[in-house]
């Protein structure tokens, strides 16, 4: 689909590791005030990831999040659950191993809808990159707070061998523990976009974290 990925987009995790991204207790109102603030921010594109959450809490907080994140200027992406687009009004989903593969996302969701996937850690995933996905994740880049993972960071380094692998015209979304002081280097490697959770969401105020990371990026 035609869009123009931003330099940077936030991960919101309500499964995150070691602290709660959301909290249990004025969920609603937490939101809808975060997703205000986001969207006041010149956010464009959120992905919202929960892991661990129920299927009702998992459309309640999407619709708050549809309601304060408006289409179509802002792209929504939902994790894992490529069923469940239609019933949120979301714009994407993001599918890795254990999920529908790419080209059944593709089918369900038609040529409208934005579709991610993983695409490699310290090389490209064979024949990932004719998948029909509109991005490919790549990571972790160092070590991440809010998702396990099994694999070996790869740093700026590894973010370059895949640009290089994959050539200039795959969009490549580095992830997992990027901060604002790293993240313009990881740019300069080759990744087309950022992937931010803890960075931002950990931070005292979110939507003030993004405004910088904006600012910082928006030029490189």
């Amino acid at each position: 689909m035609a869009f123009s990925f931003p330099k940077i987009y936030p991960i919101l995790d309500a499964t995150a590791i070691d602290a709660a991204t959301i909290p249990a207790a004025g969920r609603p109102q937490f939101l809808h005030r975060l997703g205000n603030e986001l969207a006041g921010a010149g956010v464009t594109l959120l992905e919202y990831r929960n892991k661990s959450g129920n299927e009702s809490q998992l459309l309640a907080d999407a619709a708050i999040l549809r309601e304060t994140l408006p289409a179509p200027n802002i792209k929504l992406i939902l994790d894992d659950r490529a069923d469940l687009i239609e019933t949120t009004g979301f714009d994407g989903a993001h599918v890795d191993a254990g999920d529908l593969p790419p080209a059944a996302a593709r089918k369900l969701l038609g040529p409208g809808r934005i579709i991610g996937t993983f695409g490699g850690c310290q090389s490209l995933l064979p024949g990932i990159l004719s998948e029909p996905a509109d991005y490919f994740s790549i990571g972790p880049v160092f070590p991440s707070q809010t998702k396990s993972s099994s694999r070996a960071p790869i740093g700026a380094d590894g973010v370059r061998t895949l640009r290089e692998q994959a050539g200039p015209k795959p969009v490549l979304v580095a992830a997992g523990g990027i901060t604002l002081e790293t993240a313009p280097a990881i740019l300069a490697a080759g990744a087309s976009v950022v992937a931010v959770s803890a960075a931002i969401f950990r931070a005292p105020h979110p939507a003030a974290e993004f405004r910088l990371w904006l600012a910082a990026l928006n030029d490189l």
